[in-house]
């Protein structure tokens, strides 16, 4: 399917849910499965003939760049900083100069499995959405007759229990960011920030028809607990998973790379392993251990491994940021 869309892409946040790892490593460089969740994202968008894209970046943003041009050269990419957290609607908004034409927006800590050229097809913009028990963490749409009538950041009070899921489609995106420019020139913000949901809530005043597409494939990354829910959903997709060789059991699913050297341990369910890592004489299950960590005489479970930790001891659950080291006695 050939298309003219630019995918905007904010992964400016600080992920502060998610330290100690976000110390040193931005959100969207986390590992889950065998890469991270913004090449997740890429791949996605690869696989659906996108050419340009437009990462809007802030806290540790030249690790991104530098991830993205390592792996990614077959995108056009632009990047916007910004500087200061202030909102979804704030990283849209600065991404104007680089965007013409139809605009697709998915944001950077959320791995979304939706059908794709369906969502970009046809002559009406689009928002996926998808019920949850607790809207008031997100926010939600109110619909009528099929089109979204109403749309609130994070209610107070119960209006919809229909959430908005973080991905975007708009066949003009000039509509957009006058919307979100009358935003800025007015100051309003909701929360303290400039809000992409206001934006589109002055798009749907003005008669402009926005419809809602369930979407169930929705995996958040952006607390340990749900980056570890999210591995477990993915390594359970995965087909014909292979393991390096070596002297150590693995159950499925699990990713081991294969540059990563294991020795007379147990590996799974659940269990990512990333580059140049070293175990030993571990049981390791529902965990991520990112590359070159270092793991001896541990048994771990739902533990969040950063880069070139060291684990040396027998621990039952453990979340340690890079470079980081524990070390306990027999």
């Amino acid at each position: 399917m050939r298309h003219d869309y630019t995918a905007i892409i904010p992964v400016a946040g600080t992920g502060t849910r998610l330290r100690p790892h976000t110390y040193t490593y931005p959100k969207v460089l986390l590992t889950v499965a065998d890469k991270p969740i913004l090449g997740h994202i890429l791949d996605k968008l690869k696989e659906n003939n996108f050419k340009k894209i437009c990462l809007v970046i802030g806290y540790l943003g030249e690790k991104v760049k530098d991830y993205v041009s390592k792996k990614y050269s077959e995108f056009e990419v632009s990047y916007v900083v910004q500087e200061e957290q202030k909102g979804l609607g704030h990283a849209i908004w600065l991404s104007r100069p680089f965007v013409n034409g139809p605009a697709f927006i998915i944001l950077g800590d959320t791995i979304i499995e939706a059908d794709m050229p369906s969502f970009l097809k046809g002559d009406c913009d689009k928002i996926g959405v998808k019920k949850v028990s607790d809207p008031s963490r997100f926010g939600v749409v109110k619909v009528k007759k099929g089109y979204i009538e109403h749309m609130v950041e994070k209610p107070e009070k119960f209006v919809s229990d229909l959430a908005i899921v973080g991905l975007y489609s708009f066949k003009d995106s000039s509509i957009l960011f006058d919307s979100l420019e009358e935003l800025a020139n007015s100051g309003k913000t909701t929360r303290g920030e400039m809000q992409l949901t206001d934006a589109m809530s002055l798009m749907i005043k003005k008669g402009h028809r926005i419809k809602p597409v369930n979407t169930e494939g929705w995996f958040d990354c952006g607390k340990p607990e749900t980056l570890l829910a999210t591995n477990r959903h993915i390594l359970s997709s995965k087909k014909n998973l292979k393991y390096p060789e070596g002297a150590f059991f693995a159950i499925k699913p699990s990713y081991i790379s294969p540059s990563a050297r294991i020795k007379n341990s147990i590996i799974g369910p659940n269990v990512s392993v990333g580059d140049n890592c070293l175990i030993e004489n571990s049981i390791i299950s529902d965990s991520i251990i990112n590359e070159n960590a270092e793991i001896k005489n541990a048994n771990l479970d739902k533990s969040l491994i950063g880069p070139s930790a060291v684990v040396n001891g027998r621990i039952d659950s453990i979340n340690i940021g890079e470079n980081s080291e524990i070390r306990l006695s027999e």
